[in-house]
C-alpha cells in the first residue's frame, strides 16, 4: 500500500510517515499543495492523507482538483479544523473521511486500514458480494453493477450504498447515516446527507424502472425494491 501524506508541519509529517512505515505502508510526503498535486497526478496511491491549511494550494482546493480530474484515490483529511461546517466542506470537496487534530495514531491507522481495504490482494480473501434486486456490490473490487451495467461511485458513495444494502428494508435516519457512514454527530443545519443520497440516487436509480432508495418523510431513508 502506497500513501501520500500532505502535511506542512515537518514533525507531524515525519511522525505519520514513521508510524505508517512501521505498519508496512510505503509513504511519500509533501509539504505544500503544489508538490502534492504533482505527486498525486504522477503516481498511483492507495490513500492520500491531506491537511487543509497548507501553503500554495490548500487541501480543499487540491481535493476538488483531484476529483475534477477523475482521480478517485481515497482522501483522509487530517486537520485542526473541527467544526461541523469544516467537516461538511471537506466531504463536499471530495474527502472520504475526516480526522481532527490532535489525534491518536491508532485511530489514524484504523481509518487508513478502512480506506485502503479495497486494495487487499484477491488471493488473501474470498470474493464478497452484496445483492439486492438487480444490483450487485463486489466488496473486494469495489465495483457496482445494476442489470449488468457498471456504476461508478466515489468511495463515500460506495460506503453509503453498502450501508443501505446491509440494512435493506430498515428505516434509516439521517443521524444514523451521519454516525455510521461519516462518523459525524448529525447537525440539522447541514444537508450533506441529503446531498449524497441524491448523488447516489442519480447513479443507481435514475436510469432504472425499479427504484431502490426511498425517502421516508420525517424519518429518513429506506432501501427496498418497489
Amino acid at each position: 500500500m502506497r500513501v501520500l501524506v500532505v502535511e506542512d508541519e515537518q514533525k507531524v509529517a515525519e511522525f505519520i510517515k514513521k508510524g505508517l512505515e512501521e505498519n508496512s505502508y510505503k509513504v511519500d510526503t509533501a509539504h505544500d499543495g503544489v508538490i502534492a498535486k504533482h505527486l498525486a497526478f504522477s503516481n498511483q496511491y492507495d490513500l492520500i492523507i491531506l491537511d487543509i491549511i497548507i501553503p500554495k494550494l490548500n487541501g480543499i482546493e487540491l481535493a476538488k482538483e483531484l476529483r475534477v480530474q477523475k482521480i478517485n484515490t481515497p482522501i483522509l483529511m487530517l486537520t485542526a479544523l473541527s467544526k461541523t461546517d469544516d467537516k461538511v466542506t471537506g466531504f463536499d470537496s471530495g474527502a472520504d473521511d475526516y480526522l481532527t487534530k490532535p489525534f491518536e495514531f491508532r485511530e489514524l491507522l484504523a481509518r487508513v486500514k478502512a480506506l485502503t481495504k479495497r486494495n487487499i490482494p484477491e488471493a488473501q480473501q474470498s470474493v464478497r458480494l452484496l445483492e439486492v434486486a438487480d444490483l450487485e456490490m463486489n466488496l473486494d473490487s469495489y465495483t457496482v453493477t445494476r442489470a449488468g451495467q457498471k456504476i461508478d461511485l466515489t468511495a463515500k458513495e460506495f460506503s453509503l450504498l453498502e450501508y443501505f444494502v446491509r440494512n435493506q428494508g430498515k428505516a434509516i435516519s439521517r443521524a444514523e447515516i451521519a454516525e455510521k457512514v461519516w462518523g459525524l454527530n448529525f447537525d440539522t443545519g447541514t444537508n450533506v446527507i441529503d446531498v449524497y443520497v441524491n448523488f447516489l440516487r442519480k447513479k443507481v436509480d435514475k436510469s432504472f424502472d425499479k427504484k431502490l432508495i426511498h425517502t421516508l418523510i420525517g424519518m429518513g431513508y429506506i432501501l427496498r425494491v418497489e
